[in-house]
């Protein structure tokens, strides 16, 4: 039987299409460390060192699948340096959206200055997967970005977020690009929708009345009419 220490080994060396049996133990552990803090507190430290040792791309995203599940902040410094590759950012964000620790957001928050294309579309995504009001600011403030792709972007994550700092932020918006536009309006219903979800009526009413003027393409319109009867109560 393969023990966590052997577990560990392999892991050194384990690449796609290897034996994910060697790696089971640690599975394992995640389980057994469930109410036992120093003892998860120790797996997650030898999961940092292996994760900052020359390990194959594979066994990197085995780490931070396991660090999405039982990562702190401790965890945040070695997948920071991840993302700081293209080929690893990837990973990193994987497992940086789903740490609770506020170290965490403030990573991927520090990312928007240092990253660019597709690295920098990621992080915004995480951002909004996130859902936390703290990145509300930093992701207004993309909404006019040069590039569209960034912009709109920001706009998708606002709409995830969809609370009420990031509906007032889209509120408040005045992007130039026709693109980021629609996306921000799109975000404006997501948070409508969130308001209406969470019996907030007269908020997702306010959206939904401000979408309706004859300015609006005829499929916003029509959801906000619908929105605006579903918030008194009518199909």
């Amino acid at each position: 039987m393969i023990d966590q220490v052997q577990a560990f080994e392999a892991l050194k060396t384990f690449d796609w299409g290897g034996d994910v049996a060697a790696l089971k133990p640690i599975d394992e552990a995640v389980i057994a460390t469930r109410d036992k803090p120093d003892a998860r507190a120790e797996l997650e430290k030898q999961l940092i060192a292996a994760l900052e040792g020359d390990l194959k791309r594979a066994s990197k995203d085995f780490v931070c699948r396991i660090l999405t599940v039982i990562g702190t902040a401790a965890s945040v410094p070695a997948l920071n340096k991840l993302l700081a590759q293209p080929d690893d950012a990837q990973l990193a964000r994987f497992a940086l959206e789903r740490i609770p620790a506020a170290e965490a957001r403030q990573a991927l928050l520090a990312a928007l200055s240092t990253s660019t294309g597709p690295q920098l579309i990621g992080v915004i995504g995480s951002l909004g997967a996130r859902g936390e009001s703290e990145s509300v600011d930093a992701l207004s403030g993309l909404l006019n970005n040069s590039e569209e792709t960034v912009g709109r972007a920001a706009a998708r994550s606002l709409g995830a977020i969809r609370n009420a700092e990031a509906a007032k932020a889209l509120d408040n918006a005045n992007a130039e690009n026709d693109v980021v536009k629609m996306a921000i309006i799109d975000a404006r219903l997501s948070c409508a929708e969130a308001f209406l979800a969470a019996g907030k009526n007269g908020d997702a009413l306010a959206i939904y009345k401000s979408l309706v003027g004859d300015d609006q393409p005829k499929h916003v319109k029509l959801g906000a009419t619908r929105g605006m009867l579903a918030c008194a109560g009518k199909k």
